[in-house]
């Protein structure tokens, strides 16, 4: 049976992009699944256990502030690292000053989340052969209780970090602003990439797996009630 944690999250900004939009970044008014999944990782990961979202709790009101910021338009292809690896190419490098330009962003500002989640066992083995689920709980539940990560997590983009994460026996929910009561219908949100392997090995072999590259977008539309978004509710009627 899984057993879950509760803890909440804080920030100055927070950029959950909504995908249609690429140019210019906009965010969500609320935490994506796959970002939350992302910043949990970055306390505790392993390939044996994966993570499942069953809670957003929203406490701060939703605030927009549009920023202006430097970027690079190109990233460094995994095609040039390898040609590099192999002496075909001298330097597969970026020069930022060359390549950087101006890109307005819509940011969330002053952030306060509460996130209810549990993992749940995948299969893959590590060399060690000890793969329980009481011994990722119980390291999982050491490194939240210590404040312990091992990257900085973040709340969507990684330049806008966590301020901080706390363990909680239970949400207060009589700290959920006011201005968030009622029924508010978020629309169509991305939940994550759905592979085409389903999280089972291609070649059948748990012990060296080899999964797909290939992967479709899930969305679902969830309601947030009262500040709270019950994420198995709205979880059923995902659409890829």
């Amino acid at each position: 049976m899984a057993r879950g944690f509760k803890i909440i999250v804080e920030g100055d900004y927070a950029l959950f992009s909504r995908p249609e939009l690429k140019v210019e970044r906009v965010s969500y008014d609320v935490p994506t699944i796959s970002a939350l999944e992302g910043l949990i990782k970055c306390v505790y990961w392993k390939p044996a256990i994966r993570y499942v979202i069953d809670r957003i709790v929203v406490f701060n009101p939703i605030k927009f502030i549009n920023v202006r910021r430097n970027e690079v338009k190109y990233k460094v292809s995994g095609s040039a690292i390898k040609k590099q690896m192999k002496g075909i190419i001298s330097s597969p490098d970026i020069i930022t000053c060359e390549d950087r330009t101006q890109r307005a962003g819509m940011l969330l500002k002053d952030v306060k989340y509460g996130i209810s989640f549990h993992f749940e066992m995948t299969g893959i083995k590590s060399e060690h052969d000890d793969e329980s689920e009481e011994k990722h709980f119980n390291i999982l539940l050491r490194r939240l209780r210590a404040g312990q990560h091992f990257k900085q997590p973040h709340l969507g983009c990684r330049e806008f970090s966590v301020k901080k994460i706390e363990l909680v026996d239970e949400f207060d929910y009589s700290l959920v602003s006011d201005e968030l009561k009622g029924d508010i219908d978020l629309g169509y949100m991305l939940y994550g990439m759905k592979f085409n392997d389903g999280g089972v090995p291609m070649n059948s072999d748990w012990e060296n797996p080899k999964f797909s590259d290939k992967a479709d977008a899930l969305y679902y539309r969830p309601h947030m009630i009262d500040g709270v978004i019950d994420v198995p509710k709205y979880k059923e009627e995902m659409k890829c």
